[in-house]
């Protein structure tokens, strides 16, 4: 661990990344290197781009300062201090006071990292920062950066426990109010508490007891230390989530749907059969048939004008005058 003092004046601990995670990254990074060269001058081969011996050495020497010094550049100001070495192995590089690397200081490393690794094989490097009590090698000397880890130990897992004496003032504390920001900085403090040192824990303790003190009541027993006050604040709130969880899993489903109120009986329907027989109740009755001698024959009306067949009128007798004479035809 190392101290860094930032533009505000405020002290913060970071970890300095170690040598031999520093050597893994700079190998990947020359790895990727030395195969973009190689990928590239094939390519130049084979394509007969280049045929003049003069002409191919600078092209050569071009390529390699564009990839030894432009590929840490650009990286590391894209990404604010990572290479891709230093992102698969959780470093990253930053200014003495802790804010992110800049353009300019990522050029000084580049160039100087240029003169380090590939011309003096890394010696400098390697005898830099075994000197320096951060590490430092000549590039991060020139360019007042330092590569700290990123990766520190997860610590997240382990349960903050109740301190007994505080166990009872505990279960009347009010939480609801608690943001979860404010626990997690607290939380963070506790996990961390063994790291820092004395004055660090108890001013940090303080400022963040404070902040937590501001959305918990009942205050606090008087006499008890920061981090005792935390650890009873975050465990008892931890406890009352745990509680909450099992009840609601432990409920019971919710009822089916029910009719709310009383229906009428569906309606009786007739029976498919058998059926009883014809006089009993329920029996289905035929039609009207009638007796012997009831029988008559159905009114059939007359057919139409036009379908009756044509009769000659029959003569009217003569008709005669007095005197016996027959009138004229």
């Amino acid at each position: 661990m190392s101290e860094v003092v930032t533009g505000d004046a405020v002290v913060v601990e970071v970890r300095v990344a170690q040598m031999p995670s520093r050597a893994v990254a700079i190998a990947i990074d020359m790895v990727v290197q030395v195969t973009v060269l190689i990928c590239t001058f094939l390519l130049l081969e084979a394509f007969f781009l280049v045929t003049d011996p003069a002409l191919f050495a600078a092209v050569f020497i071009v390529l390699l300062v564009l990839v030894a010094v432009g590929y840490p550049v650009i990286f590391e100001t894209v990404t604010k201090g990572r290479s891709l070495g230093k992102l698969a192995l959780g470093l990253r590089v930053v200014s003495d006071d802790g804010s992110p690397e800049r353009f300019r200081q990522a050029l000084f490393r580049g160039l100087a990292g240029m003169l380090e690794f590939w011309v003096l094989s890394g010696a400098t490097a390697l005898i830099s920062s075994l000197i320096s009590q951060r590490g430092k090698r000549l590039g991060d000397i020139f360019a007042g950066t330092i590569v700290i880890s990123e990766r520190a130990p997860r610590m997240y897992g382990q349960a903050i426990m109740m301190p007994p004496p505080l166990a009872g003032w505990a279960a009347t504390l009010e939480l609801s109010q608690l943001p979860d920001d404010v626990a997690a900085a607290a939380r963070q403090y506790l996990m961390r508490f063994h790291d820092l040192r004395p004055q660090i824990q108890h001013e940090m303790g303080m400022r963040i007891a404070a902040q937590v003190a501001a959305f918990v009541s009942p205050a606090a027993p008087s006499g008890v230390p920061p981090h005792a006050y935390l650890s009873a604040v975050l465990a008892e709130r931890r406890r009352r989530d745990q509680v909450r969880l099992a009840q609601r899993n432990a409920a019971p489903p919710p009822p089916a749907y029910a009719p709310t109120g009383p229906f009428p009986p569906p309606p009786a329907y007739a029976q498919a059969g058998p059926f009883p027989p014809p006089g009993q109740p329920g029996a289905f009755q035929p039609p009207f048939q009638p007796g012997p001698g009831q029988f008559q024959a159905p009114y059939a009306p007359p057919p139409p004008p036009s379908a009756q067949p044509y009769q000659q009128p029959a003569p009217e007798p003569p008709r005669t005058t007095p005197g016996g004479f027959a009138p004229p035809q």
